[in-house]
Order: structure tokens, then sequence, then C-alpha cells
């Protein structure tokens, strides 16, 4: 099979015109607690996944690389409570040395990478995948010569002889290549097998190498499954290291049903069910920032656009990237994206490569719902059930420890999670950070229901979430004064003469014990339920006192501080007292004392940062609808923390900046979180031109909108669930609405500036034309 022309020229791909380099990891280079360093690997390869397994290929002609992650295979980690490791490398030894007319892609249209060049007068190519629906990677190698793919097939068990004592072999038989082994800290027992299929040719294994010859094929399919022990439950989260898993389960049984499963269906079939399934979730949305084309490969564009080139097209392949990664990595049975996403190299990964709970995780999902993928959140969901019999520990030990007065056995205790958790552990409160992260945590589960409208999810989770949650804070909080305060309390990472500073009432804690309550008592009168509980979260909330401006017009981090930067770094990483901003719901534009302190507060702590934190900034930015300013530390962004393939620096690799920058995009286009739909609330002037389709808004209503110099030439909402729908608009507009077949709709006001439809389900609404939606605020 031939590699068309659109596959290889997609409008939506990564390419280059050199394979990456392979100088390989570098253990005398450690970042961020994690090792071996491996530059190649993180600005270069090209990742690919699936939510259970990532692999990052090279596309090199000598010996094409391959490392391949599985998400639940974990050594002890940098904090000895486990952490994600590297589970195999592959390499395929090509011998081919001179070669012309090179090229490697990653087309994010299909999720499918692409490498083509000329060795010896043959044009070879590649195409690998890593497939949802069949739980397995694919790569095929074909040549416009009968007879001209030889190769060598080999793979490792990184790491065997480290510290974490993991054993292993490699063996070879007929045509599969087997990995089987047990790392010991949680008895994870692993298994990952590579079938050969090939069209001609001989294949031969070497069972004392441990490795596979394929000798003057036409062409090669090889087929990648791998899997561990683990089994997500509460048992995971609940006993000892070595019970987590069953050790008596190999799991050799359900890697190999997946192998012979994908070869009885053909790399045809593989490859069709793989786009069905991808394209329908990355299909959903186009945008378009007024870019023009280019011909540079991705490298050349990024640094042309360092240098200061005003093309936007570098900007509008970041937000399609960022979605791709998220469905690459984040799956609805799969274990939630972490830190490194999918993927790791390493023996010990930077910061456990786990699921940080003080903005990380967070950031991760702050775009699924907006960009239209809220089923990629699925995975976390599955996961915060699994942990919940865990977090609930930790919330009557935490009461025991600070409150035990407020402790009943007869009462819920609630539940709550602390910042570091992975695969096998979450841990409970304080620290660096204070017990906020599980309002930051529910905020989330909230956002889910408001933008799909589930009721089953409504009443089964997230309602019994955010109310026990709120149970837990009300067992948290002690009286000083007039006013309900978390205490002990801390700002996530901030220190103050060199310690973390521990303190009572911060604005991070009080903020997201506000956005809790907030979100119970509204949930709960949808709901329809008024008891006890609910009266005295009314009254509770009115005491929390969660924002208080500074003498230098700042919002508070402390309540202690009187100006900006008393306590603490004030060029910190951190700005978790914006947190109430975004992705919080309590500083929005009617507070405009709020609004003006909290862009005094971005001024002051200044867009000098790490890749995750200046996704934070572009995202609060937007909520100010300070478009310039949110563009500024966006251009920032990519400028200073985005290697070559694109993924994105703390450094060194974190996605949460790709997955930030998703939802500060959006932010910039289409905002709903004040009950109604904005349409272009912090729109640039670099995007004065351009369009999207497929972006959603709350209440499970999908925005597509087209603008011409800051002016909108079309509109559509489709309602998903139907219910009324809240539109911006200037108060002086004629505002005219159709439905697709034509017919008026009669439109309501709530009040000024807002008008409202009654929507149907499913039914679309057209906007058109549209006197100035830069007014739309």
């Amino acid at each position: 099979m031939k590699t068309s022309a659109k596959q290889s020229e997609a409008f939506l791909s990564l390419w280059e015109s050199s394979p990456a380099p392979n100088l390989g990891p570098a253990w005398d280079q450690i970042k961020a607690g994690g090792m071996p360093y491996d530059a190649d690997w993180e600005q270069w390869s090209y990742p690919l996944g699936n939510g259970y397994l990532g692999a990052c290929v090279f596309g090199r002609t000598d010996t094409e690389r391959i490392q391949i992650t599985e998400k639940t295979l974990h050594n002890q980690g940098p904090y000895g409570n486990g952490g994600i490791t590297s589970f195999a490398e592959l390499q395929l030894i090509i011998h081919h040395g001179e070669i012309c007319n090179y090229r490697r892609s990653l087309n994010l249209e299909e999720a499918i990478a692409h490498v083509s060049y000329e060795h010896a007068g043959v044009v070879f190519s590649r195409e690998y995948f890593v497939s949802y629906p069949d739980n397995v990677m694919v790569i095929r190698l074909a040549a416009e010569k009968e007879g001209a793919i030889s190769l060598d097939l080999m793979a490792e068990i990184p790491y065997r002889d480290k510290e974490d004592k993991r054993v292993g072999t490699v063996m070879a038989a007929g045509n599969l290549l087997t990995i089987s082994g047990t790392l010991p800290f949680f008895n994870t027992n692993f298994e990952g097998q590579i079938s050969v299929m090939n069209e001609g040719g001989i294949v031969t294994a070497d069972t004392v190498r441990g490795s596979i010859e394929i000798c003057h094929a036409d062409s090669i399919v090889l087929l990648i499954a791998a899997g561990t022990n683990y089994n997500l439950s509460e048992k995971v989260f609940t006993s000892p290291n070595l019970k987590k898993c069953d050790s008596g389960d190999s799991a050799q049984e359900k890697v190999s049903e997946r192998i012979m499963a994908a070869r009885s269906l053909g790399y045809a079939a593989l490859r069709q069910r793989h786009l069905q399934d991808y394209q329908k979730l990355f299909g959903r949305v186009s945008i378009h920032l007024n870019s023009t084309h280019s011909t540079d490969t991705t490298s050349v564009l990024l640094n042309k656009y360092k240098e200061g080139d005003a093309n936007t097209r570098i900007e509008e392949l970041m937000f399609h990237y960022g979605r791709y990664l998220l469905i690459a990595s984040s799956r609805e049975k799969t274990l939630p994206s972490g830190l490194q996403g999918a993927w790791s190299q390493y023996f010990i990964t930077p910061w456990s490569g786990g699921y940080w709970h003080n903005i990380n995780v967070q950031m991760n999902y702050w775009g699924s719902m907006s960009a239209n993928l809220a089923e990629s959140f699925e995975a976390y969901i599955a996961y915060f059930k699994a942990y919940l019999p865990k977090a609930r520990e930790h919330a009557r030990n935490y009461v025991q420890q600070h409150n035990p007065d407020l402790l009943d056995d007869n009462d819920d205790p609630g539940w709550i999670v602390g910042t570091n958790a992975n695969a096998y552990d979450i841990q409970g409160p304080g620290g660096h950070s204070g017990p906020g992260t599980g309002g930051f945590t529910s905020k989330l589960l909230v956002e889910y229901y408001r933008f799909t409208q589930d009721e089953t999810f409504l009443k089964e989770v997230a309602y019994p979430a955010i109310r026990s949650l709120s149970a837990f804070y009300s067992k948290a909080l002690v009286e000083e004064g007039k006013f309900l305060l978390v205490k002990p309390s801390a700002s996530p990472e901030q220190r103050h003469n060199g310690e973390h500073y521990v303190t009572t009432g911060c604005t991070f804690d009080q903020g997201f014990v506000w956005e809790n309550y907030s979100d119970t008592l509204t949930l709960a009168k949808e709901l329809g339920v008024e008891d006890e509980f609910i009266e005295r979260l009314k009254k509770e909330i009115t005491r929390l006192d969660p924002i208080n401006v500074g003498a230098t017009g700042q919002i508070k981090e402390y309540r202690e501080e009187e100006h900006y930067s008393d306590i603490g770094d004030p060029q910190h990483r951190h700005i978790s007292h914006l947190c109430p901003l975004y992705p919080g719901s309590m500083i929005v534009s009617a507070k405009k004392e709020w609004m003006k302190a909290a862009s005094k507060t971005l001024d002051l702590r200044g867009d000098k940062t790490t890749g995750w934190a200046m996704a934070h900034r572009m995202n609060c930015r937007a909520r100010l609808k300070e478009g310039e300013k949110a563009y500024n530390v966006f251009r920032r962004f990519i400028s200073e923390r985005t290697a070559p393939n694109l993924w994105t620096l703390h450094p060194p690799f974190q996605i949460d900046g790709n997955f930030g920058t998703i939802a500060g995009v959006v932010e910039m286009l289409l905002q709903s979180h004040e009950g109604f739909i904005e349409i272009l609330p912090a729109l640039p002037q670099a995007w004065h031109t351009g369009s999207f389709k497929g972006l959603v808004a709350r209440g499970n209503f999908v925005v597509d909108a087209e603008w011409h110099e800051g002016r909108a030439t079309r509109i559509a909402i489709t309602s998903r669930s139907g219910g009324v729908c809240h539109l911006a608009c200037p108060e002086k507009a004629d505002v005219e609405v159709r439905t697709e077949a034509g017919n008026p709709i009669q439109l309501g006001s709530s009040r000024p500036g807002l008008v409202t439809i009654e929507t149907t389900q499913d039914q679309t609404y057209i906007i058109n034309p549209h006197p100035s939606i830069r007014e739309l605020r």
C-alpha cells in the first residue's frame, strides 16, 4: 500500500524532512527527579497512543526506535509510592544508510504516523497507529519493489539491571516476539507481544538472541500488544503494595487474545476500525485563526514563530495537536492522562508521571468538555470511583487529626485527596497544598455534568461527590471570629523564608470550599433536594470570606498579607489565589472590583514562568476578556516552552501545558461559565478573521461561528439536550434567530444584554448576520 498524497500532505500534520536523532538517554542528566533524560525522545519523536499504551516513533532508516509505555507499569517512582516507567524498547534494524526524498509526519486527522524515503532506487514507506477499539499498535512497512524489505526485529526490557529489580525475558518463536516479566514493587506482571505478518519473504526466529529476522518481504505488518495484571479497583488503593495486583495473573492470556484477534482482522480492517473510532472524536471540531498556508517543516515553522513570524498557523496546529494528544492518552476505559500523558522513556519519571491534584491533572481536562471531547474525561471518572473509598479514609483521618470533636461515627466524614497520586496510590492533603485540592477536583465532575447534561451522572456521581466533599469541608472549617476558615491551609507550593507556608484560610482553600458549596447548593436545587445539611451550607457559605483585595490592588493569596508579595515568591509559577477566576466561577464580570484586582495580580505575577503556569495565566486573561494579554501569553508559551515535536515543557516535558492551552484557545473564542454564551469574548487582533465549528458551551450547546475583521458573519448553535439557551448580545442589537429550515424563532430576554431561545433537542439555530460580536460581553 502506497502512502497517498492526502495522507502525507495533510493540512493538520506535524512533519520533518529528516529522521529524529537518537543519541539515547543520558544518566548524568536528571530532570525534576527523573532519570535518565533523553532530549531526542522528548523533542523529536512522534507520540502515538490509545490511552492504554503510548508509543514514540523516531522514523529512522538505520535502526528504527519505537519506545513503548504501558500506563499501569510502575516502579517505586521518585517518592516511593509508585511512578510510571518505560515498558519496552523495540528496534527495527533496517540498514538503510544513504537515503533521499525523506519525509516523516504525524497526521492529526487520522492519528497515523508516516515515513517515506528512497534508498538504492526503491521507495520505502511505513505507517504507524495505535488502535483504541482493538488495543494494539500496528506498523506496516511497504516498498515499491517486491522482495525489497529485510530487517531484524529486536526488543529490550529497559532498566533490568537497576534497583527496582525488574526481571524478565525476551523470547522469539515462529513469527512472535514475547516480552514477559515482573516488576516487584507492586507485584506487577507484564507481557508484551510483537507478531509479524509478512507478504512474501522468509521469517526466522533466533531463539538464542530473542530476535526475528525477516528477509526479502514485499510488505510487513507488525502487531504490538502490551498489558499487566493491574485492574483498576478499590483494592488497588486500599491494599498493601504487594497485594495491589494479583500475582497469579500473568497478563499473557489477555495479550495473546488481542494479538490473535488483530491477526484475524488483518491490516486493512484494523486501520479502518482505528480511523472510524478516532475520527468520530477528532473530526467534531475545526478552527481557523487567520493563518496562511506554510510549506515549512514543523521545526522550521516553530523557529520562524520564535523569531517573530506573525503567521498564526502554529497556533492552530497547537490547538489541534492538543486535542490529538488528549484522545491518544485518555479514553473511556483507560486510566486518565498523567503528567506526561501516556508516554515515558524514563526509569524514574519526573514527578512520577502521576496525577497531581493541585492543578496538573485538572488542567489536563480543562479543555476536554469545551473542545468536544467529554468522553476523554470518563477515564478520570472511573479513576475517581476507584479511589473514593481511600479518599474517605483520608477525610476521616484528617478530621480526627485536626477537628476530632466534629467526628461522628454515624456521620459522613466526606472525602478528600491531596496532591500526589498515581495508578496505585492517592495521598491525603497536607504539606505544600491545602485541602482545596478536593474542590479543585470536584469542579471537574460538576463541569462534566454542566457540559453534557447527563442526568444519570448527576444523580449517581456528581451530586453525591460534591455533597460528600461539602460534608468534609464543613468539618475542616474552624471558627475565626465571624468567619469559617480552613485550618491548616496552604497555597500550593508557595514558600516563605525557605519553608512551605502553612496558615489559616488562604484564598486557594477558601475559594474551593466556596466553589464546592455553591455547586452543591445549585445542584441540590436542581434536583429538588432540601434538608438540614443543605440549610447548613446556605449559612456557612456566607461566612467563608474567600476573596480579599490588598493594599496593592491585588487579590490576596493570604488573609494576613497586606501588600503584594509580603509573603512568598512574587513570581511563583502557581497562581492558586486566582483559581476562583479560572477554573472557578466566583470572580465574574459582575464583580468588577475583583476582576480588576485579578488583572492587577496577573500583572504583578508576570508571565516568565513554566509551561503549564503560562497556560493557567492564558486562561485567566481570557476570563478577564483581556484578549491581547491572553494572546501574548500564548505566543510566549509557544516560543519558550514548546519542543520541535510540539510537546510542551515545564521543563522537562509535561503534557498539561498542551492541554491547558486547548482550554485557553476555546476560552478566548467561547465562554459560558456565567450562565450564558459569549461569542469571541477575548478575541485578539491577530485572529481578526476566522471561524470555528463544534466547540461546546455549558448546557450541551454546540457552537459554530464565522467572523471577519472582528465582526461575526454567521453563528450556529445546536442544542444537543434541549432547554433554554441564553446568548449575550448588544442591548440594542437587532437579533434574528431562525432554524436551519429558515423558520423564525420567538426570542425572550431574562435581562438586558441577553436573549433567550427555547431550544428543542438536536435542533440547530442560526444567528445570521449579527451586528457586532466584539460587543458580545
